[in-house]
């Protein structure tokens, strides 16, 4: 008599965040852990649907670790509010003060990550190889442009101009990077107009261009040929930002290459499996065509 087949292993996971309804972050983790034999769910905790805040983050952690979860994708506006709460952070987290994967160890610890920069560089550098990253302005300062400024440093980039609504984020932002990072190559600009003069490429990272916030970051006509443009926002994939650079004839690189990136180091920390990127961006992109 044969046994019954093993039951594939179970992942709980899930992403805590404002307005995430359309995420697609649980198709593609759902899927790929099919290709792996693990049945995997990935729940969509939605703050502005609970009408929650940051506030409720210890509950919802104690929550997790008390339902099983392996771990948390963490987005807007939770990726800072986070890290208080969490028993260990990553070098990466810990360098970009900001966390969006948490993983619930076996024995209840809370270990942060941040897949945002590496998700970011792996999207950037296949979307636009050649950008001439001799001057780079990043518009904002939160946790996904604290990830990518660390990223597009480490890239190569010989100066960042970091704005930021709130001046003294951009000047805080912009000192820790020159603390990590050799050559004081970090500076805060005042505005978007100021500091792209002169410069080689625009990488917005703020909320702007989500269905939830449309609109643009910065006047249209600050755009120009020789600038190229990278775009966080992915839902829409098409923001107003594209939109109007590729009407000035930028080169852009949209913001699925971070969000299939991002999610790639996510799975791997979740799961222990190392995922199919290529697969991974394919059915991303089939989904947006959707």
């Amino acid at each position: 008599m044969t046994g019954r087949p093993a039951e594939p292993r179970k992942v709980l996971i899930g992403l805590i965040g404002a307005g995430i309804q359309k995420s697609l972050s649980p198709a593609m983790h759902e899927a790929e852990a099919a290709h792996h034999g693990l049945r995997l769910h990935y729940q969509l905790i939605d703050l502005d649907r609970a009408k929650s805040s940051t506030s409720d983050l210890p509950t919802l952690l104690a929550a997790a670790r008390i339902m099983g979860f392996a771990g948390l994708n963490v987005t807007y506006p939770c990726k800072q509010a986070v890290i208080a709460l969490l028993d260990e952070l990553s070098d990466e987290a810990r360098a970009m003060g900001a966390v969006n994967t948490v993983v619930v160890q076996p024995d209840g610890r809370l270990v942060g990550h941040n897949t945002d920069g590496s998700g970011w560089a792996r999207g950037f550098t296949r979307a636009l190889p050649q950008a001439d990253l001799g001057v780079v302005v990043l518009l904002g300062a939160g946790g996904a442009g604290a990830a990518i400024a660390h990223a597009v440093l480490r890239l190569g980039a010989g100066a960042l101009r970091v704005v930021d609504q709130d001046p003294a984020r951009a000047e805080q932002l912009a000192a820790e990077l020159n603390r990590w990072h050799q050559g004081a190559r970090a500076t805060a600009s005042v505005d978007a107009a100021s500091a792209l003069e002169g410069a080689t490429g625009l990488i917005h990272a703020t909320p702007t261009g989500m269905d939830k916030l449309p609109g643009l970051p910065l006047e249209p006509g600050l755009l120009r040929p020789s600038l190229w443009v990278s775009e966080v926002v992915y839902f829409p994939l098409e923001t107003a930002l594209l939109q109007a650079a590729r009407a000035a004839g930028c080169a852009v690189a949209d913001g699925g290459g971070m969000a299939v990136g991002q999610a790639v180091g996510a799975f791997e920390l979740f799961t222990g499996c190392s995922p199919d990127a290529r697969r991974m961006e394919a059915h991303f992109r089939a989904l947006v065509g959707r």
